[in-house]
């Protein structure tokens, strides 16, 4: 197995905690988000590691991962940045991929890779309680999410209009078999020949959304919490002062990191 990590963006909403630095090397309990992930992934076994990076990446500390540059993370987002790692999607039977601005616990990645099918991204049921805490008015910064009963995803990334549109979050983390990486890039070579400009600012969950648009069965790996997104100071203070606890354990990241000297 193998896994990419997008951290190409500026984390503008993260400044100045993002002056001299990405948003995956910033820290959390004094370990950054990169090195949570990184130690996760050791202890499923997963220790080849591509790193897309942009921003301040000389700033990005990863010596047993290689990194990639996007020398385009200005003016373009994240499945641009994704096809910078395309010889990693090639290289391997499962491939993991996850945003550099989340952490998340093993039983999440557990749960993914546990998921069947050859495209899978992890949703969480229990977004609701934490978006309350993060945000005054959740549904300013949640997305649609429905679910089909064979489990497989029919929505996801617009704008909700109610609670009764979300029946889940996408939290930024993927799973891939080479194969579908393979037509991956496919799909995404049509998209640019289409609008170029448009497939570089593409979200990765516009870009999930055209290929449920075209018929792929993208499947939920359902967790209920087990992971944080951190996007804003105000995300840095409530994991400080402990006011995620709930939603999120660390302690065995803390004892992963010494495992794996991160």
């Amino acid at each position: 197995m193998r896994a990419v990590v997008l951290a190409a963006g500026a984390g503008s909403r993260l400044r100045p905690l993002t002056d001299e630095r990405p948003k995956c090397m910033v820290e959390l309990g004094g370990i950054p988000l990169l090195h949570r992930q990184l130690s996760v992934l050791a202890s499923a076994g997963i220790t080849d590691v591509t790193v897309v990076a942009g921003a301040c990446a000389d700033a990005i500390v990863a010596p047993r991962a290689n990194v990639v540059l996007n020398p385009h993370w200005q003016s373009s987002n994240m499945v641009a940045s994704l096809f910078h790692a395309v010889e990693a999607l090639r290289a391997d039977d499962v491939i993991v991929v996850g945003y550099g601005d989340i952490a998340y616990e093993r039983r999440v990645l557990d749960v993914l890779l546990a998921t069947d099918g050859p495209l899978a991204v992890v949703v969480d049921r229990g977004w609701r309680p934490y978006w309350q805490r993060r945000f005054e008015r959740p549904l300013d910064d949640a997305e649609t999410l429905r679910l089909r009963p064979d489990g497989t995803i029919a929505e996801l990334g617009r704008r909700p209009q109610s609670i009764d549109e979300i029946e889940g979050q996408y939290i930024g983390l993927i799973k891939l078999t080479r194969e579908t990486a393979a037509d991956l890039v496919e799909h995404h070579y049509r998209l640019v020949c289409r609008d170029e400009d448009g497939a570089r600012q593409m979200y990765m969950t516009e870009f999930i959304q055209t290929l449920i648009d075209d018929g792929w069965p993208v499947k939920a790996a359902i967790v209920e919490h087990g992971w944080i997104e951190i996007d804003s100071p105000s995300d840095v203070a409530l994991y400080e002062r402990g006011a995620l606890r709930d939603v999120y354990d660390d302690e065995e990241v803390f004892v992963a990191c010494r495992q794996h000297s991160c």
